[in-house]
């Protein structure tokens, strides 16, 4: 044992089991509490001694027994389990203390000693549950069923122990030479010292990957006395062969004989098992070899690296036995059949990418270097192979920091040059190794390949191919000469029928991912591609691949819903940003179909820009009155709407309703839809009096003509919705509340319970129940929608800053004031930042917080908040809009808490008068709120009759 005070070894009491130098720290003279007394004495010495070694991974073993050893030692029971689990665990220790005193050789332990004190952690916690000791019958109870529960714990935890001990002892037996002869006894199956190793050394500069190291080590480090098959797979380049070195240097002792078997064809294979059988003089051929191996019941390890064909049965060449140990490398995932254990291998931690760059650099490990390195590893996403080809540039050129520059200007011409002083015996550069695979490929799949890389390299589906396939051409369509490339890549999708078949999807992904170049995301059902191989698979493609991207892009979003458009633009909005480029490179038809999916995704200005190209086309093609036209300018309409350009879409949608009524007539279903837009707007434009007629109109139609299936219908609910969106402005709650729970229930029903539109219902309802003082009922349903809508739509969305700007409105109702605050600060921010500091729901955000800032008592933030509120709503809206009401309202509040009386009367006056004729059909909370801060200004300028007067208007309103 090492001792702190002298530095010398010193020996430890112990009773010998077995020979040599193996000795089991239990005595047998001495009774529990005295061993364990010792024992932990002599564990303190060599935790504290081992602070003096450069080994800080013994250091740690010894203080985690010592912690076992004490809470064991506080339990005072005489556990028979606890006790044996004790045995193993400080025969251990007595193998790691002989090693610190002969040759230092406690470095050699360093990954075993890292297995052993994670295992102790798990001990340590099962034996302080042996602590507790309950009072009374319930807790004796108690304490039984915990007991009972440590001891299953604690039989696991000593199952595990030993293995480890048999690793420990095997590693000193080698290490000293010992003949297998001595083990026999303590080890059971027989093991010999190593007498093949064809393996060469990893590279010098292998950094990283230990969590996959880790995992291979306990893998085979379990279930000795069986068959061990591990797999190794990823993409060309990652890192699998080193892995695989690193291992088998650090493992080297576990094993009787390790073979490197080349399993890059069937001849380097059975080249590599007839050397085995040459070597051994067991026999001059493969099967030689492997009827060796079955036959020898060791600890034999085959490395079966690069088994890159799918085509090779890879099964034919393992020794068909119940022993031995098997390693593959692969970029074929489909291997994962034959292995007990797998692993993917893709990019590399951040950290351990960024030193494995400046040591294949050469560069000193400064702060200034490792954020150039970190910045580096971050655009070679992490792959081992293109850190260490670019680690080979820069020790050439010896400058690191203008590599980003030269990167980005001749990505493809680095990539493809191979250093000159290499670290390990890989032969390729990065582009050269995906290019064997891919040349491997069938023309399908590298067509396929190259279509891929121009769209996003994530979430690539396969709606996007087979909504694509149903494609029909229009008048506006491209020709069929102009899509015959696009058409002939959708007919690799496509049956002896004519129809999709999705088997010959599957058939090309296949072969794609059995050499790693996509990848499937099982649970989404989607593929990706390496953002490296995406880059790198655009230099083997020309233009023609670019507007095949394009054309089947906008393909698969032609003749969809509105709500299928809302839906699919979530995930389709990546693809179609990648593909867009050059706007005008998208023909007219695609250029609606992608606007809709950014209107979708809450960037209706990106949208607008697209649609007035199209209407623009359409004009000039088709004229101002067909009807292709005419639905572009609702589109238009649609999108000026989100921007809040409410007078521009007023214009469009009345001359949609003109040209609809004269062409097909008032009561044709696009007339009626265009009627409903018409009164949508309205709303927006606070003219009440001309929405309702509308809306109504148009649902009583729509109910007439498609009967009891009118609530399926989309324009039908947009109708109920908006006619809600009346009575709420109108101050008819209950009438409000009665439509918008119609229209949310059949949306959960037809679209289910996330779609934007169903949330959008379930944010309506909400700001009813809110006017109706259901503050609990509200808060509880904008929460739902705010949680769902960051998820579903993104933090940033549009439709999420409504959802957190109505739960902080609810807040501030329920006097949560500082949740309130916290949220509309954020939503402000987002606002002004994405939609601008005049668009409608800016200025709706900055009114709210207004508001909380008021009853906050923060005064003079709140007026300076409301004067840019008011002013920009007079200039868009008018001074007599309702909007503009409620803001003249809220300014008049503000001015009453700065004292301002004579400011605040003029301004409440007037919109008392205008709000008592706009809301003069019902009660509405906004008139309310106006005679309530009315009444205030009245009582202090002393005017008590006028504020008494008020009180008979309040009881009208009531």
């Amino acid at each position: 044992m090492y001792s702190a005070a002298t530095g010398d070894v010193v020996a430890m009491p112990t009773r010998t089991i077995g020979s040599g130098r193996f000795r089991t720290w239990i005595p047998s003279s001495q009774s529990q509490s005295d061993w364990l007394a010792t024992s932990i004495t002599l564990a303190k010495a060599v935790s504290a001694g081992a602070q003096c070694l450069p080994f800080p991974y013994v250091q740690a073993v010894f203080v985690t027994v010592v912690d076992i050893l004490q809470t064991v030692e506080k339990v005072k029971k005489n556990r028979a389990d606890v006790k044996e689990l004790c045995g193993n665990i400080l025969d251990i220790l007595n193998c790691i203390q002989d090693q610190l005193g002969s040759r230092g050789a406690a470095v050699k332990f360093e990954i075993l000693c890292e297995e052993f004190a994670s295992a102790l952690e798990g001990v340590l916690e099962s034996v302080k549950e042996l602590q507790a000791r309950p009072r009374g019958l319930s807790g004796r109870f108690k304490e039984v069923i915990k007991l009972s529960s440590a001891a299953d714990k604690i039989s696991g935890h000593r199952t595990r122990i030993q293995e480890l001990r048999l690793n420990f002892l095997l590693m000193a037996a080698i290490d000293t030479n010992l003949q297998v002869h001595l083990l026999a006894s303590n080890l059971g199956p027989a093991h010999c010292s190593q007498t093949t190793n064809n393996c060469p050394s990893p590279s010098r500069i292998f950094h990283g990957r230990q969590d996959i190291l880790h995992k291979m080590h306990h893998y085979f480090t379990k279930n000795i006395q069986k068959q061990h098959i591990f797999l190794l797979h990823g993409l060309g380049g990652s890192g699998k062969t080193q892995i695989a070195l690193k291992f088998i240097q650090q493992s080297a002792y576990r094993f009787t004989d390790i073979f490197l078997i080349d399993t890059s064809t069937v001849q380097t294979i059975e080249t590599s098992l007839t050397n085995i059988a040459t070597a051994k003089r067991v026999g001059d051929c493969a099967n030689d070899a492997l009827q060796w191996l079955k036959s020898k019941p060791a600890e034999w390890f085959l490395f079966f690296d690069n088994s890159d064909d799918p085509k090779l049965n890879l099964n034919k060449y393992f020794p068909q036995c119940s022993h031995g140990n098997i390693l593959i490398t692969s970029r074929n995932p489909g291997l994962a059949v034959y292995a007990g254990s797998q692993c993917k291998v893709s990019e590399m931690d951040e950290t351990d990418a960024m030193h494995l760059l400046l040591r294949s650099a050469s560069q000193e490990n400064t702060d200034h270097n490792r954020e150039t390195a970190t910045q580096i590893v971050k655009v070679l996403h992490y792959l081992p192979l293109a850190i260490v080809q670019a680690g080979g540039f820069i020790s050439k050129s010896g400058n690191m920091y203008s590599y980003l520059h030269l990167y980005a200007h001749n990505r493809a011409r680095l990539l493809k040059e191979h250093p000159t002083q290499l670290h390990d015996n890989y032969a390729w550069p990065v582009y050269t190794t995906w290019q064997i695979s891919f040349d491997r490929l069938t023309e399908k799949a590298k067509t396929f390949l190259k279509l891929c890389s121009f769209f996003h390299h994530q979430g690539i589906s396969e709606d996007i191919f087979r909504n694509a396939t149903n494609y029909r051409l229009g008048p506006c369509s491209p020709s069929k000469e102009e899509l015959e490339k696009t058409l002939d890549i959708l007919s690799h999708f496509l049956g002896s029928c004519g129809s999709w078949d999705p088997l010959c999807l599957v058939d090309i992904t296949n072969e794609l991912r059995a050499y790693s170049l996509i990848n499937l995301d099982a649970g989404k059902i989607v593929f990706s591609i390496h953002p490296l191989v995406h880059d790198w698979a655009r230099t083997l493609a020309d233009e023609a691949y670019h507007q095949s991207a394009i054309s089947i892009a906008g393909m698969s979003l032609t003749g969809l819903s509105d709500n299928d458009v809302e839906l699919i633009g979530r995930w389709m909005l990546p693809h179609i940003e990648f593909v867009m480029g050059d706007n005008s490179s998208v023909v007219p038809d695609f250029r609606q179909e992608y606007a809709a999916v950014y209107l979708g995704a809450g960037k209706p200005k990106i949208a607008e820009d697209l649609q007035l190209l199209v209407l623009h086309d359409r004009k000039s093609l088709l004229g101002d009155k067909h009807p292709e036209t005419l639905q572009i300018m609702h589109w238009l309409a649609r999108t000026y709407i989100e921007l809040g350009k409410f007078k521009a879409a007023e214009e469009l949608w009345v001359m949609v309703l003109t040209e609809r009524e004269q062409a097909l007539g008032s009561d044709h279903l696009d007339t009626l839809q265009a009627m409903v837009d018409l009164g949508m707007v309205y709303i927006k434009l606070g003219k009440l009096k001309q929405a309702e007629p509308l809306l109504s109109i148009s649902l009583e139609k729509r109910r007439n003509i498609l009967g009891s299936d009118h609530l399926n219908d989309p324009y039908t609910l947009r109708a109920m919705t908006g006619l809600a969106g009346v009575y709420f402005t109108l101050g008819q709650l209950e009438r409000a509340e009665e439509l918008e729970t119609v229209v949310f229930h059949r949306h959960v029903e037809t679209l289910g319970d996330d779609h934007p539109t169903t949330l959008a219902a379930m944010g309506a309802l909400a700001c009813t129940h809110n006017k109706l003082g259901r503050l609990q009922q509200a808060e509880t349903l904008r929460l739902i929608v705010l949680e769902k809508s960051r998820i579903i739509l993104g933090s940033e969305h549009p439709q999420t800053l409504t959802a957190m700007g109505n739960l902080a409105f609810t807040y501030n109702k329920l006097g949560k004031l500082q949740e309130a605050h916290e949220l509309q600060r954020v939503v402000l921010k987002n606002r002004q930042n994405i939609q601008g500091a005049t668009h409608p729901s800016t200025l709706r955000a900055m009114l709210n917080l207004a508001s909380t800032l008021n009853s906050l008592t923060k005064y003079q933030e709140a007026e300076e908040l409301v004067i840019v509120v008011l002013d920009q709503r007079r200039n868009i809206l008018g001074n007599n809009h309702p909007a503009t009401l409620q803001t003249m309202s809220t300014m008049g509040s503000t001015l009453n808490n700065l004292k301002r009386w004579q400011e605040a009367e003029e301004l409440l006056v007037e919109a008392f008068n205008k709000q008592k004729d706009l809301y003069s059909s019902g009660k509405h909370p906004y008139f309310v709120e106006t005679i309530q801060n009315l009444q205030v200004t009245y009582k202090n300028l002393g005017k008590l009759k006028e504020a008494e007067d008020l009180d008979i208007v309040l009881k009208s309103q009531a």
